[in-house]
């Protein structure tokens, strides 16, 4: 946290959900040290499970990690409880840009793991958002892949890399590795990432 204590709900929380994803039978893995700051891609996304065990990982691991989420979760009574999960607001109201917001975000901060789902939902989808690597293009910031393979009940942070600025070169690495990862239900996971076209900068979704 930044120059917060955690509430005791929230601490508690973190602490069964680490419990209950060892009970589980899963091991959280990294390769390699953590950077201060990086966008991390959380993928494939197909189960609200991915967030739950996905929580119990990072904090296994000892890593603080964040997430972005409407600006409307963090009104009373959820707010403290968002916001010591990782949550970070994110204003969409009058055509804010959230690509923006987050590499500012960046510059702020001396510690900052953004957690981004590119697929943007746990359904099927045609194409990933792109604005997660605006993001760590437009922060100067690693990417780093995340996983959660249900196979073989291993999650945690795989390889880390500096995007190049040639999408469609430095997702090829991510897609080759996702090839040996097992998502919670894999017929609605994208067959391929390079389906996705990359969006403008200020238009990055």
């Amino acid at each position: 946290m930044t120059g917060t204590e955690k509430g005791w709900l929230s601490r508690l929380l973190e602490w069964l959900l680490v419990r209950f994803y060892q009970l589980n039978g899963w091991k959280a893995v990294t390769y390699g040290p953590v950077p201060a700051k990086a966008v991390i891609i959380a993928a494939p996304h197909t189960s609200n499970w991915d967030f739950i065990y996905y929580i119990g990982l990072t904090r296994h691991l000892g890593i603080e990690t964040r997430f972005m989420a409407k600006r409307q979760l963090f009104r009373w009574p959820l707010g403290r409880f968002m916001r010591d999960m990782g949550g970070v607001e994110v204003n969409r109201e009058q055509g804010g840009n959230y690509v923006q917001s987050m590499i500012d975000e960046f510059a702020r901060r001396d510690q900052f793991l953004l957690t981004i789902a590119p697929e943007g939902t746990r359904k099927s989808v045609g194409q990933w958002k792109t604005g997660f690597y605006h993001i760590a293009l437009g922060a100067k910031v690693p990417l780093i892949v995340g996983m959660m393979d249900y196979a073989k009940k291993t999650g945690g942070l795989a390889m880390a890399f500096m995007p190049t600025g040639d999408y469609a070169a430095d997702m090829a690495r991510v897609e080759e590795f996702y090839r040996s990862t097992t998502p919670k239900h894999p017929e609605k996971a994208m067959k391929s990432i390079l389906a996705a076209s990359v969006q403008p900068f200020d238009k990055a979704a």
